[in-house]
């Protein structure tokens, strides 16, 4: 490897756990109170030397929200598109995004429901960086409905956005209470309503592994017990 080549990689390194730091703070504090200076300090570096990875605040929370979307389509997102198509693999991405606001990817929680609540009024690219991610998750959660229904887990009449929205709204939900409320509880009671909706709203014949999570686990011991462990199939993307 050149000296040009070692350099260019220690470079990429060191702005990755730069952004790795910034989008915990940010889950925690918030993105307007990211700045170039509170990094330096964070990570033992120069304003000047951190100013070189990214040239603005702008650039740095574009960066950030960027760093944040990849981790959010690979911790949630990508996970649960091993789960078989319909039921299976909606509730994989309602699970997976609970796990996710509980603090499991981000120690402040769901960082782009802390992020939509800042920029929500702020036009700007960041305010779009941070939609753009929201639409498509929301597009995610449509497509699995869809599917659900094409595969006849769910009635045919089911509006996929409209679905979407209201799993997205409770889950929403949980992450505020457990913030703003310190209600420990909110996921676990929000993990049973979504249950209970899907489970209201499967046809029968659907697949039992959508009820596979820590609530049904407790509460529905006997069903899972007859039921077995379930197959994962490859994802159909």
């Amino acid at each position: 490897m050149t000296a040009d080549n070692q350099r260019r990689s220690k470079g990429r390194r060191t702005r990755e756990a730069i952004l790795s730091r910034a989008v915990d703070l940010a889950s925690i504090e918030g993105l307007q109170r990211l700045t170039i200076g509170r990094l330096a300090g964070e990570m033992g570096m120069s304003k000047s030397g951190l100013f070189a990875h990214f040239g603005s605040k702008e650039e740095l929370l574009l960066a950030t929200v960027g760093k944040a979307r990849a981790t959010f389509e690979e911790q949630v997102m990508r996970p649960a598109l091993v789960a078989e198509r319909g039921l299976p693999r909606l509730w994989s991405l309602c699970e997976a995004w609970l796990d996710y606001a509980s603090g499991a990817v981000f120690p402040g929680g769901c960082f782009f429901t802390a992020a939509s609540a800042e920029f929500d009024s702020r036009p700007g690219q960041v305010r779009d960086a941070i939609a753009d991610t929201m639409r498509d998750w929301l597009r995610s959660l449509e497509r699995a409905v869809g599917l659900a229904s094409e595969v006849g887990h769910l009635p045919g009449h089911i509006d996929p956005s409209a679905l979407a929205f209201e799993l997205h709204a409770l889950s929403m939900g949980a992450n505020w209470a457990w913030l703003l409320l310190d209600d420990s509880s909110a996921f676990d009671r929000v993990r049973a309503r979504l249950k209970d909706r899907l489970e209201t709203l499967a046809l029968p014949g659907a697949p039992a592994l959508f009820l596979h999570s820590a609530v049904s686990d407790s509460v529905d011991a006997d069903a899972d017990d007859e039921a077995g462990p379930p197959d994962s199939v490859a994802a159909d993307r």
